[in-house]
């Protein structure tokens, strides 16, 4: 089986410009392909998970990735998925989170002289001349194809901004350039990038009358449609100061029924042969299969020293003997009222709850405990004496924890 049919197998393929092309490509090893990470934050998250897991399974075939880091397409932001349009950022701010980038992508990509290279496409993008810009680029692009595209449809009843109605041009020319300038032939992302990815293949055919690829893979989602990496409190990044190793071993042991096999097939590097015969799992199984998932994700993204604490908290506090590495919050004299802290503000200031009055409905529900004890009294307070020491033990429903002490 060729590194092509494996996508295949995992499920991960959604669109393909020329199949034939695209598998002989990258079963021989030959792709130089490329995907883009917009900075839009200081860390990569769940959402970029799939999208490295795809480039390391490439480059183990033999291909070659190039990681295009898009400090100058983040001066203008994607429209893909959004109902609004997204915050502005300063270059400052936009420079800092490619370095942060970098830093975390080294764990899953192997960087090096005929190996994986990264790249900004600041340093192309904000040197373009926009009349330049337009005569050169503008008329190989038709209006009315793009107002078709998916990304812009669905922002046309709110309003499109001409900026982000730039974004397509911008990423086919990210295409274009690499071509151009670093000999990509195909490029991989989302299958909501289609529309921008179909942009930069055309534009090399017209400017240059060479083919070039494109594969969009399928957007892990879960049973009821959403997205995965995303939680009550938002996003699950891959930073540990942002969502510790036990909370990213929690997310992943905690998936639904119906999305644990899905994810061991699309994100973990499992043989295939071993995930079959996980299809035939049910009941207790399927929670075997859960922690199997939960490790194996845990274990690329922070290490393996770290995803066995992470276990080994999960057992010992479903168990009862224990919490070992627990995420922990601190209560201070700020936190305090009268010289203690009610219940409710436990829950707000541990992050369990986004409010008071969410934290007051799960209390009145019957909700949340504190050391296995359910507390129903929206007026318990807590001294500093109490959170001394190990501190407490605060649950909210069955999946989410925190210990609380006092500093």
């Amino acid at each position: 089986m060729g590194i092509y049919e494996e996508l295949v197998a995992r499920g991960l393929i959604a669109q393909v410009t020329d199949e034939k092309e695209i598998r002989d490509l990258i079963n021989s090893g030959g792709a130089r392909f490329y995907i883009g990470f917009d900075p839009t934050a200081d860390s990569l998250h769940v959402g970029h998970f799939m999208a490295l897991c795809l480039m390391k399974r490439l480059q183990m075939a033999g291909n070659k990735p190039v990681v295009l880091i898009g400090g100058g397409t983040g001066y203008i932001g994607d429209p893909s998925g959004r109902s609004d349009l997204r915050t502005m950022m300063t270059p400052e701010v936009i420079q800092h989170n490619c370095d942060c980038f970098k830093k975390q992508m080294e764990r899953f990509i192997e960087f090096g002289e005929d190996k994986a290279i990264m790249v900004n496409n600041a340093d192309w993008l904000l040197k373009l001349n926009y009349i330049d810009l337009l005569r050169d680029v503008g008329t190989c692009f038709s209006v009315n194809n793009m107002l078709r595209a998916e990304c812009y449809k669905n922002r046309m009843e709110k309003g499109l901004s001409f900026l982000e109605f730039n974004y397509m041009i911008m990423q086919s020319y990210d295409f274009y350039y690499l071509h151009e300038n670093y000999g990509c032939n195909m490029q991989f992302g989302g299958d909501d990038q289609w529309s921008n990815m179909l942009g930069g293949t055309e534009l090399i055919r017209k400017k240059t009358g060479q083919d070039a690829y494109a594969m969009t893979v399928t957007l892990l989602l879960n049973s009821e449609g959403k997205k995965m990496g995303k939680t009550s409190k938002g996003a699950v990044w891959l930073d540990p100061n942002k969502t510790s190793p036990f909370d990213f071993y929690q997310y992943w042991r905690n998936v639904g029924d119906s999305d644990v096999l899905k994810c061991i097939r699309m994100l973990t590097f499992l043989p295939l042969e071993e995930i079959e015969k996980m299809d035939k799992w049910e009941g207790a199984e399927l929670n075997k299969a859960k922690e199997i998932l939960a490790y194996e994700l845990t274990k690329l993204v922070h290490g393996e020293e770290e995803a066995k604490k992470a276990e080994e908290s999960a057992k010992a506090l479903f168990s009862g003997a224990g919490t070992l590495d627990m995420p922990t919050v601190t209560v201070t004299d700020a936190d305090l009222r009268d010289g203690k802290i009610d219940i409710l503000g436990l829950l707000t200031v541990s992050g369990l709850t986004p409010s008071r009055s969410d934290a007051r409905r799960a209390v009145e529900q019957g909700g949340v405990s504190v050391n296995d004890e359910k507390i129903m009294d929206i007026k318990k307070l807590y001294s500093p004496e109490e959170l001394a020491g190990d501190g407490i033990v605060l649950r909210r429903g069955k999946k989410s924890y925190k210990r609380v002490k006092f500093s």
